[in-house]
């Protein structure tokens, strides 16, 4: 690589890792520099396996990974530039976030008034400065994530890992969340986070990175793939009192192709085109006359996306 092409943060190239005859992770190439990566895929796609290797907590069985472009088997320095929240990572409750936080920052080799200072600072940048001197066990689940968050921010690293940070978080600890990991993007540093739920990473980045049975199934902007999807059948289900009338309605209006009555109450649109779909829909449904309690996408889903990518298997 040549001295004047920026060297990316993380740098995986035809990593596989196995546990015996379990792969956890098979011939994966990876670039990332910048901004923030959301890694998709299902439980055992191999999120967390990725994560480790990239921690050093696991060793590649081929292939290398290189952390601003040092190999940390050989040289561990490029963990000083690296903040991680492991999905599982247990903390200690009877101490207060302060006290915890600004600990870390004394084991980065910071002097006790910089640890504390430092730890105020990350405190209130999730948003916990008010009750940053309440003890950590009496936490709700979303605090205590974001008390793992500032700890992995406190030595200001370049490189921030995230693993499943918004689970078993209630809707307004996620929006506080995705917040950060946001702020985080814009301030140019790179941050991966893993989920299995498409939403969520939706609401925080377009650059995504999507595993299945541990290989790279796609790479890139998240809306450039979905359009690639727009070929494909997709369902609208409108919930309505009135589902035949609202269908008459519907008969005959491009993009809707098909209608469908799947329960009580239910009516199901089929079409090519998602987008241009929701584009006729509030029209329809005024001129219509029936009230309409609900509109969801069954398909608009990383089960269905996998689905797509992976041709129906």
């Amino acid at each position: 690589m040549s001295e004047d092409r920026p060297v990316p943060s993380v740098l995986v190239e035809n990593v596989s890792k196995w546990y015996g005859q379990v792969i956890g992770i098979n011939d994966v190439s990876l670039a990332i520099e910048g901004g923030v990566t959301g890694i998709l895929g299902p439980n055992g796609a191999g999120k967390s396996t990725l994560f480790k290797l990239l921690m050093g907590r696991i060793k590649p069985s081929q292939g290398s990974v290189k952390l601003f472009g040092i190999d940390p088997w050989t040289d561990t320095s490029p963990y000083r530039r690296i903040g991680y929240v492991s999905e599982s990572e247990r903390l200690y409750d009877w101490m207060t976030a302060q006290d915890f936080v600004s600990t870390l920052a004394r084991l980065h080799g910071m002097t006790r008034d910089e640890a504390n200072e430092r730890a105020e600072h990350v405190l209130d940048f999730v948003g916990l400065h008010d009750v940053r001197h309440k003890e950590i066990g009496k936490y709700s689940k979303g605090m205590r994530q974001r008390v793992k968050i500032a700890h992995a921010l406190v030595h200001d690293p370049d490189l921030i890992i995230l693993d499943e940070p918004l689970h078993g978080c209630d809707p307004l600890a996620r929006t506080s969340i995705m917040n950060v990991i946001r702020e985080l993007g814009r301030q140019g540093k790179t941050v991966l986070i893993s989920s299995h739920i498409l939403e969520e990473i939706e609401r925080i980045t377009e650059q995504i990175v999507i595993l299945h049975n541990g290989r790279l199934l796609a790479l890139g902007n998240l809306y450039a793939i979905r359009d690639l999807l727009d070929k494909h059948p997709h369902r609208i289900m409108i919930t309505t009192d009135e589902p035949r009338k609202l269908a008459s309605a519907f008969i005959g209006e491009d993009p809707i192709y098909g209608v469908r009555f799947p329960e009580e109450g239910k009516l199901e649109l089929q079409t090519n085109d998602l987008s241009a779909a929701h584009s006729v829909l509030p029209r329809v449904i005024v001129n219509s006359n029936v009230s309409v309690s609900r509109i969801d996408n069954p398909d608009d889903n990383l089960e269905s996306l996998l689905g797509y990518l992976i041709g129906g298997e």
